[in-house]
């Protein structure tokens, strides 16, 4: 026969009794104590109270969880089922060989079959955890704690490629809106590095998981220090998306350029988190922030590491002439055709004149038309369904140009310039750092119109300094480029062969500073 020591709770003193019931909300008796709950959430459809008996004993519980939220099947099989029908009582299983009441104790060691279990006695705690998809257990007679169980239902969709990062060679896999999975994959990838993983819980209404992510022998540990101290002194009612917190804690928030890489891509986090950086997860969003960020992260791709170097090395050179074309072509067009005509060959000069005969507006306005025109055909191809967003943004594309032409509002090599200032900026990998340039095109358009090519090279001038001057969490923005630093310049602007790529970033100031150690 069992003991009864293991079934009876410590009965406190009238002192005791007194102090625990001004600390704590619950009393141990049930009906006093689901009434407080019921008053807590008000009239919520989705609340289920279901109360039993422990057993095949009188002694009365309570079973409380939100409907959708939590597993149902858990709770079904393994706590209802173990609790009202699987609970043993001696050796020959007679109810009237225990004495009551049963201890929340005895029902942890030797009844739930649940991973995840802790005591709270207040009843905003039992608000909070029910929200999140966990149970309460209640039970009549007991002491004034209840017990959260860990029932919360994942709903997630699988873990596929990136629709925003797409790439010829390489991984396929991406990260969910599940944090849960984001960090397993972080671990199934980084099962022999010293991968640390802390949990910090977010938004003052709404409470989220989230996750930082770091090499615990490579990154520095001032900047882990840095990421988290400017994450917990986030206070929002609620943080929908990374882009929350992005916004919340970069160095300049009135810079265009984006300070914190966001990405999907599973493969490009690895990277960043093997050469010292820090990686901060989201529970409900895919998309994964890494810091510090410098602008050249933002002009590269996990593809350039997949094909040879030279390959590798050309491509990228593209994307930095693409992000120049992108930002300054139609500046270029207008300070050549409203200043400086001279440095226009006689033929190509009198060519463009010809075409330019007919057109009633100047070159600012001519360009500004055919700008506007393509970035609401571009917002308008994004918002509408997939089926049908492509074909309209290529047709009217197609159809707004050539009717302007045909119109004499605008002249065709101005059609040529903004479709090649287009198809550059959708060269960028990253989408953040296209909006950036985009908007910074159009600065450099005005700067061209008042001062011709003298506003571009200012304009220029004015981009790198405010450039040189940017830092992400103690990083300079161009780095390696300023300060200058040599051995970083192997994977800069040419990406140099793997074999000799042995170090990591001097700039990330990385306590293992060689990648094969």
């Amino acid at each position: 026969m069992m003991s009864n020591t293991q079934y009876a709770d410590h009965s406190p003193s009238k002192e005791e009794s007194m102090e625990v019931t001004s600390q704590r909300d619950f009393t141990g008796k049930l009906n006093h104590d689901l009434e407080q709950v019921k008053n807590e959430f008000g009239q919520q459809a989705d609340i289920n109270i279901r109360s039993f008996c422990l057993g095949h004993s009188t002694q009365q519980a309570a079973l409380l969880f939100v409907n959708g939220i939590s597993d149902r099947e858990l709770i079904d099989k393994h706590i209802l089922k173990s609790l009202m029908c699987d609970l043993a009582y001696g050796d020959n299983h007679q109810a009237e060989n225990v004495t009551y009441p049963i201890t929340k104790q005895y029902l942890k060691d030797h009844v739930l079959a649940v991973g995840v279990i802790k005591e709270v006695d207040r009843v905003a705690d039992v608000k909070t955890e029910l929200l999140r998809g966990h149970a309460a257990l209640m039970l009549d007679n007991s002491t004034s704690k209840v017990i959260i169980l860990g029932t919360r239902k994942e709903i997630t969709r699988s873990a596929g490629e990136p629709s925003s990062e797409i790439l010829v060679r390489g991984p396929r896999m991406g990260f969910n809106e599940s944090i849960c999975d984001n960090t397993t994959l972080l671990r199934q990838h980084g099962e022999k590095a010293d991968l640390t993983i802390v949990q910090i819980r977010v938004g003052e209404r709404v409470e989220k998981e989230l996750a930082i992510a770091y090499i615990k022998d490579v990154a520095d540990e001032d900047l882990v220090q840095e990421v988290r101290n400017r994450i917990e002194n986030i206070t929002l009612d609620d943080i929908q998306d990374t882009g929350y917190i992005e916004q919340l804690i970069e160095d300049n928030f009135l810079s265009p350029f984006p300070q914190v890489q966001s990405t999907e891509r599973l493969d490009r986090v690895v990277s960043a988190l093997m050469e010292g950086r820090v990686a901060i997860l989201l529970d409900g969003t895919p998309f994964v922030l890494t810091v510090p960020t410098t602008f050249n992260m933002l002009l590269q791709s996990p593809e350039d590491y997949y094909e040879r170097w030279i390959p590798g090395t050309l491509v990228r050179v593209l994307r930095y002439f693409a992000a120049f074309i992108s930002t300054f072509g139609p500046s270029l067009y207008i300070s050549f055709i409203s200043f400086h005509q001279g440095l226009i060959p006689t033929k190509l000069a009198l060519s463009i004149a010809d075409s330019r005969s007919g057109v009633p507006f100047p070159s600012l306005i001519e360009v500004l038309i055919m700008e506007v025109a393509l970035e609401i055909l571009r917002e308008a191809g994004l918002r509408l369904p997939k089926p049908i967003g492509q074909t309209i943004g290529i047709v009217g594309g197609l159809v707004i140009g050539e009717a302007a032409v045909q119109a004499g509002i605008v002249s065709p090599l101005m059609v040529i310039v903004v479709a090649v200032t287009a198809i550059s900026s959708f060269a960028i990998p990253q989408y953040n750092a296209g909006i950036a340039l985009r908007i910074l095109r159009f600065i450099a358009m005005l700067f061209a119109a008042i001062f011709g090519l003298y506003g571009v090279v200012l304009f220029f001038l004015l981009l790198c300094s405010h450039m040189a001057k940017l830092n992400s969490f103690g990083v300079p923005y161009i780095s390696p480029a300023v300060p200058y630093r040599l051995q970083d310049w192997k994977d800069f602007i040419v990406r140099a062969p793997l074999k000799l790529m042995k170090r990591r970033p001097k700039m990330m100031k990385t306590n293992n500073p060689i990648r094969e150690e």
